[in-house]
């Protein structure tokens, strides 16, 4: 996988946990969609998906579960992070 500049951050508490991806370019866009696409029938409940505008051109896509009891959508977001090639998740 190319490097990238995709930032990663997430957070979480009880039943809930949030993956917030921002890019810069529509290439990185589109990697971010795919990876969405092809990881998130891992979990059986379907995520909350939203993004938006953060700055200097920067664009962020968010993933969030709610309710998520059993923790599916922690393997969601790595099995993401892992297809993006990203290194590092703050």
């Amino acid at each position: 996988m190319p490097m990238c500049s995709i930032f990663a951050d997430h957070k979480s508490e009880e039943r809930y946990s949030k993956l917030s991806l921002v890019y810069l370019t529509e290439e990185e866009h589109q990697m971010i969609e795919e990876a969405i696409k092809t990881c998130t029938p891992l979990c059986s409940i379907t995520p909350n998906i939203y993004g938006g505008s953060v700055t200097e051109g920067k664009r962020m896509i968010t993933i969030e579960y709610h309710d998520d009891c059993d923790r599916e959508g922690g393997n969601v977001f790595e099995a993401i992070i892992k297809k993006l090639g990203i290194e590092q998740c703050h």
